[in-house]
């Protein structure tokens, strides 16, 4: 499974593609951010962030993105610049009928080190020991990605399976 993570921001908007199943050793194809200029117009951002993603797209046509659930933070403003940037990295995924899946940070914290409260250090260090590189990837938003699409890769089966264990067993004409 080839997946693209996205840490998502107006500024940095982390971006990280890893290839992999569960239970085998996963491999990094491409890490990096997209940036967008804080004093610029925030419909120039959007676009700019847009056009980002659909370079990742084209250039790693992963099979799921996924994205980082936006969460409620004491700032208002930056958790609204945070669902802004999700919202565009779902449409891009969308438009080319790539599905979507979010992670909230503490499952994917949790996935990556074992501790929901795991810090950025961690995270980061837990990355570059999965992906066996040779530094962490550098801004932490990088690295952020690339564990969101670990995350995913681990967690998908057993997903799965779930799901398909809830169809098994819910009333018949009922859907969810």
């Amino acid at each position: 499974m080839r997946v693209l993570g996205v840490d998502p921001g107006l500024t940095r908007c982390g971006v990280g593609v890893v290839e992999g199943a569960a239970g085998r050793p996963l491999t990094m194809l491409g890490v990096g951010v997209v940036r967008t200029a804080a004093e610029a117009d925030i419909g120039l951002r959007l676009v700019g962030i847009e056009r980002g993603i659909e370079e990742w797209l084209d250039r790693y046509s992963p099979e799921l993105v996924a994205v980082e659930r936006v969460f409620s933070q004491h700032n208002v403003r930056t958790v609204m610049g945070t669902a802004q940037a999700s919202a565009v990295a779902m449409l891009c995924a969308s438009r080319r009928g790539i599905p979507v899946a979010l992670h909230t940070p503490s499952e994917v914290k949790a996935a990556v080190t074992g501790s929901g409260r795991a810090g950025k250090d961690q995270v980061g260090a837990m990355v570059t020991r999965l992906l066996r590189l040779s530094a962490p990837p550098k801004p932490a938003d990088a690295a952020d990605a690339l564990a969101l699409a670990i995350c995913h890769i681990w967690r998908a089966p057993a997903q799965n399976r779930l799901q398909r264990a809830v169809a098994l067993h819910a009333p018949k004409g009922r859907t969810s």
